[in-house]
């Protein structure tokens, strides 16, 4: 019957959609954080309880198997629940929140919903650098990933095998350029009395910072829970950038790391590190569901040293385009830029 493979096919991908609707929210959330390989893609579907059903007996392909993971819904990010895409700007910026300051004397170039409080995702990281560089601890240390540091917020894939032994400075260099969960997360169970005496320490730099908007429950910044305003999130820029390691570990544009019996290598999250248009001094992104795109940063454009905050932003190229933008903007507006009108002064530099 000439109409049969049309048939099956037809069959085939009905069953596929039926998977996608079956996948459990921390599923969808697992696919969008890394690309998913073959075998955890074939995991993914098998959680649940049709996907089962259909999955057994039977070997998904690595284009099925991904196929179903992006058929599935993401979860609207809080700023757009909140309505905060809705808020025009100048620039047309895809980011529902936006902050740009003149680090050297603390006026503000560009505001967009900067006091929202929202999930910022991997941003978190850069207090989890923070706290581990002020704590003076030996970078040569050696730690090694339990699996105690898997995720089990979002479900995300890593790299870095539960056994791999690596020190503290390399988790650190893959914490902040490579945004890798498992890195942060052994970062804060080892320090001096353990995760509850890092959160706390966390959450007392904020304080000290004068962060009121801040909250962290966690390293990684997998819990949603993790908040900050992009006014607070310049508090931490201003003073993560003067961190001679911290500037220098999230700009790297990759390192090898030896896992195993295997070299690793690992890049930089941010595509702007490698771009020769940028000087970046600090920069650190962010991504799950609930936040968005996330891009903080600091870099020097047309003579000027400028704290970037890009929250919640829609698609995963628009952080970069967002940034690109105000870069433009400002050095078509050089050598004094386009303060706001009302010249507010935001942030002064604050010692840590």
């Amino acid at each position: 019957m000439p109409g049969v493979p049309n048939l099956i096919r037809f069959v085939h991908t009905i069953a596929l959609s039926v998977l996608a609707l079956a996948l459990t929210p921390a599923a969808v959330e697992a696919a969008q954080v890394k690309r998913v390989t073959k075998k955890e893609a074939t995991s993914v579907v098998k959680r649940s309880r049709v996907a089962k059903s259909y999955a057994v007996g039977r070997q998904l392909s690595a284009r099925q198997a991904r196929s179903v993971v992006r058929l599935a819904p993401a979860r609207p990010s809080f700023g757009k629940l909140a309505g905060l895409h809705s808020t025009e700007d100048e620039l047309d910026l895809k980011s529902s929140v936006a902050l740009v300051i003149d680090q050297d004397n603390g006026q503000i170039l560009l505001r967009k919903n900067d006091s929202a409080v929202l999930p910022i995702a991997s941003i978190t990281k850069l207090m989890t650098g923070l706290i581990i560089s002020e704590a003076k601890l030996p970078m040569d240390e050696t730690i090694t990933i339990t699996q105690d540091d898997v995720d089990t917020e979002k479900g995300s894939s890593s790299r870095l095998r539960v056994g791999t032994t690596l020190t503290r400075g390399e988790l650190m260099h893959l914490s902040l350029m490579s945004s890798e969960n498992r890195a942060a997360h052994a970062l804060g169970r080892t320090y001096p009395g353990g995760m509850n005496a890092f959160v706390e320490a966390m959450n007392q730099k904020a304080q000290i910072l004068g962060m009121g908007d801040t909250r962290y429950v966690e390293p990684t910044g997998l819990s949603s829970r993790n908040q900050s305003s992009a006014q607070d999130l310049a508090r931490l820029v201003a003073t993560a950038s003067n961190d001679k390691m911290l500037s220098e570990l999230s700009t790297s544009t990759g390192h090898d790391v030896e896992v195993g019996r295997r070299t690793v290598r690992f890049g930089n999250t941010n595509r702007l590190v490698k771009n020769p248009a940028w000087d970046i001094g600090l920069q650190k992104t962010g991504y799950i569901s609930e936040a968005g795109q996330c891009l903080v940063m600091q870099a020097k454009v047309a003579g000027r040293k400028l704290i970037m905050v890009f929250l919640d932003s829609a698609g995963k190229l628009s952080r970069i385009g967002d940034a690109e933008r105000v870069r433009r903007w400002v050095e078509t507006n050089s050598p004094t830029g386009v303060p706001m009108p009302n010249g507010n002064v935001l942030i002064r530099q604050v010692n840590s």
